[in-house]
């Protein structure tokens, strides 16, 4: 470029070189934003396919290494991913499901059929004590979503009360009776889900009413109280953080601390014929970043109207499910949502995360859909096979930014990648200050035919290298399979700084996290 420069000067062109120019990041670790709360990172385990039963879920008389009835294998992959927090039990799901039909012995449990999700029978074999279980193995924190569409507020108060209460009222006898003396911590409770669809077709105005009304009656110890989540809504609306936030207003007898929000990428944008899990052209691999950014979006629009009612940020905004959603695998229950996961999917996930560090004044909690099997899943399992997806990989690559500090920065000169009229920035990135002190870099780059640089300037700090990880492939579509499991897995990636300029090389359609040094 030096020498490129002067001699087009030369030549009496005018030529702009912004296309050419290598992408700045610049970050200033003096300055630092709201800090990333680690549930963020969280997770989303529905009745729902194999999500549950067979993928996490075999019994403590299987044959296959378990511990109190869940898989060692899965147990010991979520470990490792740190999982803050589940969310359990849906979903549409959550809104057909009476907890007491999972408590007691698990042979004398009702039979019912799982009228959502594949009209299989749900034996109830995992209720509120092996969901616990799950959660306590893993060290994370727990979501319970009541059930508004089928339930009444007398059902979901006696709910909380059996999982919550300390002295010896029935209920907490009762907990005691069926294995549980100490009472469970629950962490969030939500009201419904998806009440303007699956969970009753309810309209703002309607369901803002129901909320008060079951709020009221949700009561729990106060070191044991939830954090109450309402139901908001999807995609474009805003409706139902407005009319929340504008006409629930909290008093001693009740509570609301956040509002959730819905939204899936699907690489058609067509429910009908959403686009398959591989096999994809490139157009798809386009539409599928061009939609996943709509996040954006949504999330500051949503904020606008709740900047407005809560300009204290009181209320948090909950994005408790999202993902990727495609047709079915072949062969598959089309009610059990089970897809392939390939590179693409980290990407996506990788992207959703920077979007969620950026707002991270309002997103407090996110829970991608779904744990095991089903949709954007960080475990597939066959049998008692098991393997780690590439999205799998994305979150374990950036556990360092769970409860860590954002830090203000500064992208400049971001190419585009351009397909047909479809068009997103090639790089996105995030920083953040650890708990450990150390600050923390990641860049994506959506573009899958071209590797970018990116010059980083770290204001504040001196800085002679950067180490971390790298997640690529040569194929957009790279993903793992069970007789190929380790086909796509993080490479380690480090670069070292020049005259204490750090310049970080970016390959195609890759995701990269950095300790800086």
């Amino acid at each position: 470029m030096r020498v490129i420069k002067p001699l087009i000067a030369a030549l009496g062109l005018s030529i702009s070189f912004t296309a050419l120019a290598d992408t700045q990041l610049n970050i200033d670790t003096t300055k630092t934003g709201p800090v990333i709360n680690k549930n963020i990172y969280g997770q989303f385990a529905e009745h729902l396919g194999r999500g549950i039963y067979e993928g996490m879920w075999v019994g403590p008389d299987s044959k296959t290494p378990n511990t109190k009835g869940w898989r060692k294998d899965v147990l010991g992959a979520l470990k490792d991913l740190h999982v803050p927090l589940v969310r359990w039990p849906g979903g549409c799901f959550a809104d057909e499901y009476h907890w007491r039909d999972g408590i007691g012995p698990r042979d004398q449990r009702p039979v019912k059929v799982n009228t959502n999700w594949g009209g299989v029978e749900e034996n109830n074999a995992v209720g509120t004590h092996e969901f616990f279980d799950l959660a306590e193995l893993l060290n994370a924190e727990v979501y319970i979503n009541g059930n508004l569409g089928t339930g009444t507020a007398q059902e979901m108060a006696e709910w909380l009360e059996y999982m919550t209460a300390e002295g010896k009222s029935t209920l907490a006898e009762l907990r005691r009776k069926n294995g549980r003396d100490k009472p469970f911590r629950v962490h969030y409770f939500a009201i419904g889900n998806e009440a303007w669809g699956c969970g009753g077709n309810m309209t703002p105005e309607f369901y803002t009413n129901l909320y008060k009304q079951y709020a009221s009656f949700l009561k729990a110890p106060a070191h044991n109280s939830p954090k109450m989540i309402a139901s908001g809504g999807h995609t474009e609306d805003t409706k139902w953080a407005d009319h929340l936030t504008a006409n629930v207003t909290p008093n001693w007898s009740l509570k609301m601390d956040a509002v959730s929000f819905h939204y899936y990428t699907l690489p058609t944008g067509d429910w009908k014929v959403k686009g398959a899990a591989t096999g994809f052209p490139e157009t798809e691999w386009i539409s599928t970043m061009v939609n996943t950014l709509r996040m954006d979006e949504f999330i500051i629009n949503n904020k606008k109207v709740m900047d407005k009612n809560d300009p204290e940020k009181k209320v948090g905004f909950y994005v408790d499910e999202w993902g990727t959603w495609f047709d079915v695998e072949k062969g598959e229950n089309p009610g059990f949502l089970y897809q392939q996961n390939s590179l693409r999917d980290a990407i996506v996930a990788a992207l959703n995360f920077n979007i969620f560090h950026k707002h991270a004044d309002r997103v407090h909690m996110t829970n991608i859909a779904q744990m095991v099997n089903v949709l954007q899943a960080m475990i597939l399992t066959e049998k008692d096979k098991m393997l780690l997806t590439p999205t799998y990989h994305a979150f374990k690559m950036y556990v360092p930014f769970q409860d860590a500090t954002s830090l203000q920065l500064e992208l400049k000169d971001v190419p585009q990648y351009t397909l047909g009229k479809a068009s997103v920035p090639a790089i996105s990135a995030t920083a953040a200050r650890g708990k450990d002190g150390k600050t923390y870099i990641a860049l994506v780059n959506a573009n899958p035919n071209k590797a970018e640089t990116v010059n980083v300037n770290l204001a504040g700090a001196k800085v002679t290298g950067a180490k971390g990880q790298v997640l690529t492939a040569t194929a957009m579509d790279t993903h793992n399979t069970f007789a190929s499991p380790n086909t796509i897995k993080p490479a380690s990636y480090s670069a070292k700084a020049k005259n204490g300029k750090l310049s970080l090389a970016i390959p195609a359609k890759a995701v990269v996290v950095v300790a800086v040094e």
